[in-house]
């Protein structure tokens, strides 16, 4: 179930980020006061699954390219230059050529050149000659078509590919896309962050803090505005929600701001600015298809059909999203199917439909009201995960699948621990 989501950004202390409101000058100072929901699962980006794992880290990091910020939609058009001064496509998208900034230095001191674009990337696809392995890749299909990555210089780096790729340029631009140190072992890069940004790492106490401060030797003239970033770790949260209003915490936490809950803070804290953006992002129900009844594809259609994605927009989300497919649809997203095309599909095309079907599929596998289909649906304490977890059991139930809910504490022990929610 993947929604293009509305979310609402709550944000304060604009002119101290460096964000210009209403034609101000941006003054130099202060710390931006942000939140965490857990700790993050390592520092190692690269190894991470979740927002959590980025929202804190991001600003130690820099990548070869990133879309405009200020941009309310990222398409081709907005990516714009960061460790690379600028880049070239060459034979027929066949070949994308990055020229690098010169004297950019690493948070120790060592200077950045191509080698370490070329280290981040193979460790990343997982090169056969690939100096380092990391623990799990996520992304590593990302860069399925590269077939190397030369530096004919310090400070040039070649992706050669195997078919033409426009779209690589737009993955690079990614928050989940930072280049590493090559110097710096990637163990150590999961205690803590060594990179070019903006920020580097101050302070990190587990269960409590991850604090960040300006880097004065950021390659950026003049920047960042900011002295420093913290992010406290509030795991409730309404004790969060209480932090924001009561001007403690100055941003909330990407993907969580329901509609209803931005509506309720901006009436409490009219200080706040609350802007509404648009945000990829996936309601997952995940099924262990190694497993009965999971490993019949009629019963994973069957539970696919059984989801009201509408519903769940206007019951779960307050009519604070869109539903959309593997895209983000419109007008937030650019290449997102329009709702005329999506409702012609199986489990968007409406619930009486697609349940009817479900319950039919569900016959098929020999599941009925004399043997009704029982699960176990496992999700993480969140409130963001249990909400849709509660509409996800009451869905099921609608076709005649019991479901058993049974809450995981949220914990971040290794890159491996993901953001998501699953049936087993």
């Amino acid at each position: 179930m993947l929604l293009g989501l509305v979310l609402a950004i709550v944000v304060g202390a604009l002119a101290a980020a460096g964000v210009p409101a209403g034609g101000q000058t941006p003054k130099r100072g202060g710390i931006l006061n942000a939140m965490l929901a857990e700790d993050p699962p390592g520092f190692s980006i690269h190894e991470s699954a979740t927002i959590s794992g980025v929202w804190p880290v991001m600003p130690c990091y820099s990548n070869l390219v990133l879309f405009d910020p200020l941009k309310p939609q990222e398409t081709a058009e907005t990516v714009v230059p960061e460790l690379a001064e600028r880049w070239s496509w060459q034979d027929s998208y066949r070949n994308l050529v990055f020229f690098l900034r010169k004297n950019v230095r690493w948070h120790d001191g060592q200077p950045f050149t191509a080698a370490d674009v070329k280290y981040t990337f193979d460790v990343v696809r997982e090169a056969r000659d690939a100096p380092a392995k990391l623990r799990l890749s996520p992304r590593k299909e990302w860069y399925a078509n590269i077939d190397a990555i030369e530096t004919p210089d310090s400070h040039t780096v070649v992706f050669r590919l195997k078919r033409p790729q426009p779209s690589l340029l737009l993955m690079l631009a990614s928050g989940y896309s930072p280049v590493y140190p090559a110097h710096v072992p990637l163990a150590e890069l999961r205690q803590r962050c060594v990179g070019t940004g903006p920020f580097k790492l101050k302070e990190y106490v587990r269960g409590q803090l991850v604090e960040m401060e300006r880097n004065p030797d950021y390659f950026v003239p003049n920047r960042p505005y900011l002295d420093g970033i913290r992010y406290p770790v509030i795991t409730e949260r309404g004790t969060r929600l209480a932090a924001l209003q009561a001007g403690r915490l100055d941003t909330s936490v990407p993907l969580e701001m329901t509609k209803l809950m931005a509506e309720t803070v901006k009436q409490n804290a009219p200080s706040l600015v609350v802007s509404v953006i648009g945000q990829n992002g996936s309601d997952n129900v995940v099924m262990n298809h190694k497993r009965p009844p999971f490993d019949n594809v009629t019963v994973r259609r069957a539970i696919s059909l059984a989801m009201d994605r509408h519903a769940y927009v206007q019951a779960v989300r307050q009519n604070g999203a869109v539903v959309g497919a593997a895209l983000m649809p419109p007008p937030f997203g650019f290449w997102g199917l329009p709702d005329q095309q999506l409702r012609t599909l199986p489990g968007y095309r409406g619930s009486a439909q697609d349940k009817a079907e479900a319950k039919r599929l569900l016959a098929q596998a020999g599941y009925g009201p004399a043997r009704p289909l029982r699960v176990e649906l496992v999700t993480r304490a969140f409130p963001i995960y249990v909400d849709l977890a509660s509409f996800v059991v009451d869905q099921l139930r609608q076709v005649g699948v019991e479901a058993i809910l049974k809450s995981a504490a949220p914990r971040a022990t290794t890159p491996t621990t993901a953001a998501r929610r699953w049936i087993t």
